[in-house]
């Protein structure tokens, strides 16, 4: 993060707004890198079916390999990955590959899933998401952390593993768990090193995320973690001009939801509110997701260096 930035700030890449070919997807994420963005993530869904149509962003993981060798400083990671689209154990394993690739630049976004066409589309179990997930980030952040783990759970049994070779960093990628309920917190809180949440969750303002941010707290004290060890993320919603209304293609949202809009300088101050309700990092959502859009951030970002 550069000096004087109240907070991260990254972007959402597409998702199912239009199909974005590779050569355009590498320009956007270049640009990103460009114009001092500190992070970029990508989407982990198969298939949205909306009353506009059936849509699908690409996969994530192969996704993510090759953004990593595309660029050179900037993190990156799935928001958020569903456990329940692999093996917990070869999660783990292209977690530790885009790691190496990347140079330790992964930041492991987790989460239980809850598009169902994601599931029965593509053959996936859609019951007992979050007791499967918690046998999963055992073994997921086991195998990240010390490399091996036997494991017989009621949902997976890992027997005698190992994970070799390792992830660039000593003990892996942070996690980041993206969930805003009491028993998936109280899963992942003792371990994660942040926590995300979506914008229509708290109305995509500062009032709205500071509930959530308490709960977080609360739970990480219930569960005896510092909560000022955790980090605190969220998506928000940006409008930029020649936006479309894209983001009605993959989101459902209750009640209307305000997009931050405006002038850089707007832009950047509604950034600075949110830093002061407590969030280290944003993820922004822009409509139009474009190499355009980007470039036209970077006002924003050398307004919010300046302190």
């Amino acid at each position: 993060m550069a000096p004087g930035r109240p907070l991260k700030v990254g972007v959402y890449l597409p998702s199912s707004e239009r199909v974005v070919l590779w050569p355009e997807r590498i320009a956007i994420v270049r640009a990103a890198e460009s114009v001092r963005l500190d992070s970029i993530w990508v989407p982990d869904h198969l298939l949205h079916r909306r009353d506009d149509g059936t849509r699908a962003p690409w996969e994530a993981w192969t996704s993510l390999a090759g953004l990593a060798a595309a660029t050179s400083t900037i993190l990156l990671g799935p928001l958020v990955a569903a456990t329940s689209f692999h093996s917990p154990a070869m999660l783990a394993k292209m977690a530790a590959t885009v790691d190496q690739i990347s140079g330790g630049r992964l930041i492991l976004g987790l989460g239980a899933g809850w598009n169902v066409t994601d599931y029965t589309a593509f053959g996936f179990p859609f019951d007992h998401r979050i007791s499967r997930f918690e046998e999963a980030f055992t073994i997921i952040r086991t195998l990240l952390r010390d490399g091996a783990i036997d494991f017989r759970g009621r949902y997976y049994e890992i027997r005698d593993c190992e994970l070799l070779p390792r992830p660039a960093r000593a003990g892996g990628p942070p996690l980041v768990v993206g969930s805003a309920g009491e028993r998936m917190l109280r899963i992942t809180l003792p371990y994660v090193a942040g926590w995300n949440g979506w914008y229509d969750w708290f109305g995509n303002t500062p009032a709205g995320v500071v509930p959530l941010l308490e709960r977080v707290d609360r739970v990480c004290r219930e569960v005896g973690r510092d909560p000022l060890t955790v980090e605190r993320t969220a998506t928000l919603q940006v409008r930029l001009p020649g936006w479309i209304g894209i983001r009605s293609v993959t989101e459902t949202t209750v009640g209307a939801i305000s997009p931050i809009a405006g002038s850089p300088q707007q832009i950047a101050d509604a950034l600075r509110g949110f830093a002061q309700a407590g969030l280290d990092h944003v993820q922004l959502l822009l409509d139009p997701i474009t190499e355009r859009s980007i470039e036209a951030l970077a006002p924003v970002l050398e307004l919010l260096d300046r302190g």
